[in-house]
């Protein structure tokens, strides 16, 4: 049996015309959010909120005169370091509110730390990569849990998803 399609831009509405989109109600069976998505959701915030500060110190540093090869390189950096921070950050709000689409992005992201994780424990800097690497596996094995699937499975328009 499958489950009413939700339009995330209306919340569901309780008997006593509170939002209740969190418990589970008539219009919300089984849509209690799982820990793992908090978990997750968190872990994505948290990785956002080192780029942000990894853009900060950048900016600072070009800002202060450090040398660079290029300076439009180094902006061109810059940009993305926000850009993805800011990605990320909207990546682990719409997770923890249920989209579907921020599955495969939490999991790029998770893979893409772990891409930088393992050289940075194997070049000798073991606890930066030991934390890059355990949240990035832990996001990764609650990405794959049953009730984080079934939970993150709402499609951003009103019709149903297949």
């Amino acid at each position: 049996m499958s489950r009413p399609p939700v339009n995330p831009a209306q919340p569901h509405s309780g008997p006593d015309g509170n939002d209740d989109s969190d418990c589970p109600g008539p219009g919300n069976v089984g849509t209690s959010r799982p820990r793992g998505i908090v978990i997750i959701s968190i872990v994505v915030a948290l990785e956002a909120t080192a780029l942000l500060a990894a853009a900060a110190w950048y900016g600072f540093e070009l800002l202060t005169g450090a040398p660079v090869l290029t300076f439009w390189g180094a902006v061109f950096t810059l940009v993305l370091l926000l850009a993805f921070s800011a990605w990320l950050f909207a990546v682990g709000h719409f997770l923890f509110r249920g989209f579907r689409w921020t599955r495969a992005a939490a999991l790029v992201a998770q893979l893409f730390v772990l891409t930088i994780g393992f050289p940075t424990m194997t070049g000798g800097l073991v606890l930066p990569g030991l934390a890059m690497i355990v949240p990035a596996l832990a996001a990764i094995i609650f990405l794959f849990q049953r009730d984080v699937i079934s939970f993150a499975s709402r499609a951003g328009g009103s019709t149903g998803a297949l």
